[in-house]
């Protein structure tokens, strides 16, 4: 399941590679969506900033091996236009969980690679925005993970601080064309030029450093902590540090390299979320893995050592101490005292799958949401206690294994996802109850799902449907996150490089229900926007004129106007679009006006009055920031080339004055602002040269300003909607500055908004569930949907809401009108009977292991659940019943005992009437080991018998499937023998395969077809006993020494003499005698003349002990021929006469019931014959790609069978199957004999 994430935006006006990040645990998948913490926090005001140098530029271009600009920002050489996405999990990790921010695109990877990668500025490219020719390339989040990973968008670059947009190459250079002839006019006149108050600091002795994070320790503190590092490109590692630290707003730092340790190379900052003095600082692992901590806002610190690799931190909401840290090796650590010292919470634990519990939902506030890993496709969600995570106070919120990586806990809904049938079921828990399947319209078949936000008691989701591709469809749901209907179709969404999704939709910061999104409408993609959280859609009206002056003829709805909603996943990270909290009706972006949204001729727009009218601003690409809470706008051109100008404006965009902060050039890396609302302070950090140190100029915008605003200096504005005031039921009023007041609002300004209700109308209701709207505006149930269809939590006696088939939109605060209307009415529950019973097992699938529970979960969708009794047969003889259906919330329990398939069913009842639901549940024991059973030589053009005998017998449903010779296509039965003729003499390989439930395991033997040959028993002095392993390998040993004994004894070509020992115990063997077909002339008269000879030459010096050999100093073996007769068979000394006749005698018997079975019943039900064979492999085991769990069933397998000819005589088995246990101290043969006659 996707994942969305929230940020809480503190400040916007951030620009080019500089990023201040402040991601917040939670998930998001829309272009931005402002939504409050949700029980995580990461540093804010912290940004890590890069400046490439001459070195570093030529390492970048060799690394990805592409022409391109190095990444900067505003100001910027060059960037890398497309950089290829890997890990460094120490870097991604560590620098997304701590609000570090990404300068440039070529940021750094980790000391540490976890994995493989070639380009050194990939963790970086996920961290924050990268800048292409002065522009940010935003990231967003993906589905993998909860934390924030920043995607590059490859369709178009995104803006600045609140509005850079893409342009294309032509546009890039007229910009640099209108650059060089202002700075000229500039030059010319600087007498008469505007200036910002200014100071400049260089950070001496760190020319050489490429990468810096920066973190302003809060809002009302005038200290900024610096850390710059140097990269190293080709080692892939950093190998420098500088720790600086400024306490007067960034006008003079002091270095703090003595205090942490000269030589100690630190990586990352954090900062407590609940107390800005404690600072947290963390080395490079492998140079000394500790980190510093800072009680005084950096002044000193105390080291502590770490015994594991931190790649994430989580910081606690409310508690300042809190902290948790997930290690490389999947494990996850608490500690409560500011990382003093640490305790192992869990292992196995999912990544960025944990969770700080949520005051006034969990029991506890020292609870943990986490996610443990049991297999590939399977995990488990458990709740843990902080200090005291045992196995006895571990909760298991959802009753089964949820698919891995699918645990969301987002403000007060938690969300998991099961697979069953190759088809996600999607899971939510609302407030901590029990977990429900979300609804959303019955055809609706989603791929994928995403969801957005969860702020006000909503749900917003973007579900890509089963016909869709590129596009998404936006569902919303009630207040308890269970029943979805349609807001919006086909959303623009686009792929990132690691499969994240982005959907082209912004949330309004400042304006409650606001939201923009880009649709695509055939093949063309349009903006469009809402006021009523989706319920009404319009498109954008273009301007009325240009920048110029000259008037645009755009009408709609075949031209308007689209936006680039691409924003930074970092709120802090300018991208194509901004607004703010503190400036309502505020939104710059970066777009294009005509019939669809394009990536070339983009400009820049503003609009004052939430959306209805929109002015044009810049043609060409800027960073547009905010200051003071929004009273002025600060713009800076994107430009590869060193600037000193930026632009500002007190009137809401109308007009911009040109200012200047330095008085030489410089190449801008990035933009620090002061914590807070306000954002008077700010400093621009970049470089002279590509060899020269830092160089921080602190503008102070106060300075510009003539006073304080007093109440003479605010209006008052109106939200509306195209002359609508009453949105989502009130009516709002804003105090907003006036345009033309020239003052400071300051920290103590807030926004202040009056409402007044509205009566209700039919655009303050949507559609419900199971309704859709239709051309004239009514909701009418969908084909689907039966209207009269009720929950099963309505009980007789107690009363329900019937739906009108419409529904209030949530926080819609409209009264009276025609609320009774649309409303649904209370009515009583009526009796009814039991309907829409559900029976599934919690892990969703068709099979279990044998001896391991089983819990079913049962669901009814109507009906009195609690007069409604359940009875589940378990179809083993077992069967239980409950009284009510809420008595059986958790599941039910079961272990099957038998293997086999079985009929489960579940009958609900009450006195109206039932309803049964049944499902088939196949019991299977994991397969082991299987051996195919072919005879060694058969005969051509007559039937053979191949069996392929299983460990344990019974496993369950079988399938075999058969490869004879050279054939492509495979014979496939569900019995374990089939009959084969083999047309052709010569050297046949049969191959098996065997499936039993998501395991292949295959076994293969080759087979010498002949059309004429003899054969004959063998048998050995019983001494070889004592040495046989009863393993191929020595079978097929000992058959090769037999061959050449018997060679030496009679003189008989090896081609025409093969050998075989068969398994088993007491040991025997077989010989074969080919025809010499030179000899012969291939007549059949003289080839059975000539293999009589043969036979009678051979079994002459079987009987006078001709065949002898050693198998070991002092160990002599003789081989007999294994039948009656006059000739002496034994050894007749005192030591082995009577052994040797007794093995002789048994060799016959079996020898002899096994050729009545085979020559006049080919197959007998229950028994297996099978023969050795000359090259017995080892088994080749093959692990189906669904398989689901690598755990092995408790079952014993049944590794022997009986060598006696018993149970050839026995009738078919007719006792329940199972895997079949043997006596632990007694060890039979695997293998039983076929024995052939020609």
């Amino acid at each position: 399941m996707g994942r969305g994430r929230r940020f809480r935006p503190v400040w916007y006006g951030v620009f080019g590679a500089l990023v201040l990040m402040f991601p917040v645990r939670t998930e998001i998948s829309c272009r931005s969506c402002q939504l409050a913490a949700s029980g995580e926090w990461r540093p804010r005001q912290q940004l890590v900033l890069l400046k490439l140098k001459t070195d570093a530029r030529d390492s970048l271009l060799q690394a990805t091996g592409s022409r391109g600009e190095v990444a900067g920002d505003v100001g910027s050489t060059s960037s890398v236009e497309q950089q290829p996405e890997s890990g460094r999990e120490r870097e991604e990790e560590a620098v997304r969980r701590t609000a570090a921010v990404a300068v440039a695109a070529a940021a750094a990877a980790s000391r540490r690679s976890r994995r493989s990668s070639t380009d050194p500025f990939d963790a970086f490219e996920e961290l924050g925005s990268t800048l292409s020719r002065g522009k940010v390339h935003s990231r967003q989040f993906a589905d993998g993970g909860p934390e924030a990973r920043l995607k590059h968008r490859g369709r178009r670059s995104s803006g600045g601080g609140g509005g850079g947009g893409s342009s294309s190459g032509g546009s890039r250079e007229r910009a640099e064309l209108r650059w060089n002839k202002e700075e000229r006019r500039t030059s010319s006149s600087r007498q008469e030029e505007l200036k910002l108050t200014s100071s400049t600091f260089a950070l001496t002795g760190d020319s050489a450093h490429n990468q810096a994070m920066v973190h302003w320790s809060g809002q009302n503190s005038s200290v900024i902590l610096m850390l710059t590092k140097l990269y190293d490109f080709n080692l892939g590692s950093v190998t420098e540090s500088s720790l600086w630290r400024s306490t007067d707003y960034g006008t003079t730092y002091e270095k703090l390299n003595e205090k942490v340790g000269v030589k100690t190379i630190l990586s990352y900052l954090y900062v407590s979320p609940n107390n800005k003095r404690k600072i947290m600082l963390l080395t490079d692992p492998e140079v000394e893995n500790s980190l510093l901590i800072s009680t005084d806002e950096g002044a000193t610190y105390q080291k502590y050592r770490l015994s594991f690799y931190v790649l994430s931190l989580l910081f606690h909401p409310e508690q300042e101490d809190w902290i948790l840290a997930y290690g490389h090796d999947q494990k996850l650590y608490s500690s409560v005292e500011f990382g003093r010292r640490w305790q192992l919470v869990h292992e196995r634990v999912a990544p960025n799958r944990f969770y700080w519990s949520k005051t006034g939902l969990d029991k506890e506030p020292g609870l943990i949401h986490l996610e443990t890993s049991i297999s590939d496709t399977q995990a488990l969600y458990v709740t843990c206690k902080l200090q005291n995570c045992t196995e006895a106070n571990k909760g298991k919120p959802f009753p089964g294994y949820i698919d891995p990586n699918s645990l969301v806990v987002q403000d007060e809904y938690v969300f998991v996802q099961v697979s069953t049938g190759g088809r996600p079921i999607y899971y939510v828990s609302s407030r901590r109850d029990l977990f429900t399947p979300m609804k959303l319209p019955k055809y609706t078949l989603p791929k994928d799902l995403h969801v957005i936000s969860t702020d006000e008691n909503r749900v917003v989701a973007a579900v890509q449907e089963w016909n869709q591709n590129d596009t998404y469809n936006l569902y919303v749901s009630e207040s308890g996150g269970v029943y979805y209907t349609l807001a919006l179709e086909s959303v623009v969404s686009s792929m990132g490089p690691e499969g994240n999704v982005m959907i082209d939709l912004y949330e309004v910061a400042g304006i409650k229900g606001m939201f923009l999104a880009n649709k695509k409408l055939e093949d063309q993609v349009k903006t469009y926007i809402t006021y009523n959280k989706g319920r009404d859609w319009r498109l954008l009206q273009a301007p009325s004129t240009d920048l110029h002056g000259n008037s645009i003829h755009c009408i709609l709805p075949y031209c308007s106007l689209h936006l680039h909603l691409h924003v930074s996943a970092n709120p802090y990270t300018s991208g194509n679009i901004a607004s703010k909290e503190s400036a309502p009706g505020i939104i710059v972006a970066s777009g294009s006006i005509g019939a669809e949204l394009t990536s070339s001729n983009v400009s820049m727009f503003i609009t004052s009055d939430a959306g209805n009218t929109w002015r044009q601003i810049f043609d060409e690409e800027y960073s547009v920031l905010y200051l003071d809470q929004g009273g002025a706008l600060v713009a800076i051109r994107h430009t590869p080339l060193p600037i000193r100008h930026l632009w500002l404006s007190f009137d809401e965009g109308r007009v911009w004055n040109k200012y200047s902060f330095t008085s030489s050039p410089l190449f801008v890396d990035g933009v620090l602002g002061e914590p807070g609302e306000e954002t008077l302070i700010m400093t621009i950090f970049g470089h002279v040269s590509h060899r020269s140190e830092w160089q921080l100029v602190k503008i102070d915008f106060r300075s510009i300003f003539n006073r304080r605003c007093t109440e003479a200096d605010y209006q008052t504005w109106h939200l509306h909607n195209q002359g609508e005031p009453c949105l989502m039921g009130v009516k709002r009023i804003y105090r907003k500055l006036k345009p033309i007041a020239r003052c400071v609002m300051g920290k103590t300004y807030s926004v202040t908004m009056t409402s007044e209700p509205c009566d209700c109308t039919e655009s303050d209701f949507e559609c419900d569930y199971g309704y859709e709207r239709r051309t004239d505006g009514r909701c009418t149930p969908a084909f689907w949907f039966q209207p009269s269809s009720m929950s099963r939590s309505c009980t007789t006696g107690h009363t329900f809401l019937n739906s009108t088939g419409y529904r209030k939109v949530v926080s819609n605060n409209c009264t009276a009108g025609v609320m009774d209307l649309y409303m649904a009415r209370r009515l009583p529950c009526p009796s009814q009977a039991p309907k829409g019973l559900h029976l599934v097992t919690s892990e969703g699938k068709l099979t279990a292991l044998l001896s391991h529970n089983v819990t079913f979960l049962v669901f009814l969708e109507q009906g009195d659940g609690s007069r409604t009794s359940i009875t589940v047969d378990f179809g083993d003889g077992n069967a239980i019943t409950y009284s009510n259906v809420s008595s059986i919330e958790d599941g039910i329990k079961h272990i099957y005992k038998n293997v086999g398939i079985y009929r489960v069913s579940a009958t609900a009842e009450n006195s109206l009437g039932s309803e049964t639901a049944v499902l088939f549940l196949h019991i299977t024991c994991q397969l082991e080991y299987i051996h195919l059973s072919a005879p060694f030589v058969a005969v051509k053009n007559k039937e053979v018998n191949l069996t392929a005998v299983l460990w344990p017998s019974q496993v369950g449903t079988v399938t075999y499937i058969w490869w004879f010779g050279n054939n492509s296509e495979p014979v496939i039965t569900l019995e374990g023998s089939v009959a084969f003729t083999f047309p052709r003499e010569g050297i046949n390989i049969v191959t098996v395969q065997v499936a039993a439930g998501n395991t292949i395991l295959q076994d293969r033997k080759t087979i010498a077809v002949h059309e004429y040959f003899r054969s004959h028993l063998l048998a050995f002095s019983s001494n070889l006993d004592d040495h046989n392993p009863d393993v191929a390998e020595w079978r097929l040993d000992v058959s090769r020494v037999i061959k050449n004994s018997m060679v030496q004894a009679t003189d008989v070509s090896p081609e025409q003499l093969l050998v075989t020992v068969l398994p088993g115990l007491p040991t025997a063997a077989e010989f074969f005698l080919l025809p010499d077909k030179e000899l012969t002339e291939g007549k059949p008269e003289k080839t059975t003349t000539h293999l009589d000879q043969l036979l009678e030459l051979v079994l002459g010096a079987l009987n006078q002990n001709q065949v002898q050999f050693t198998l070991r100093p002092g160990v002599q073996i003789t081989v007999y021929a294994a039948h009656l007769s006059a000739a002496p068979l034994v050894d007749t000394t005192e030591n082995h006469s009577s052994s040797a006749m007794l093995m002789l005698l048994s060799v016959v018997v079996v020898g002899l019931a096994v050729f009545l079975i085979y020559k006049f019943k080919r197959k007998i039900p229950g028994l297996h014959l099978y023969a050795a064979m000359q090259d017995e492999k080892e088994q080749e085991m093959i692990r189906s790609p669904v398989s689901p769990t690598e755990s092995t069933p408790s079952c014993s397998s049944q590794r022997e069978l009986i060598t006696s000819p018993e149970p050839l005589d026995t009738e078919v088995n007719t006792q329940p199957i199972e895997c079949i246990k043997p006596h632990p101290r007694v060890k039979f043969s695997t293998e039983l004999p076929t024995y052939i006659d020609v």
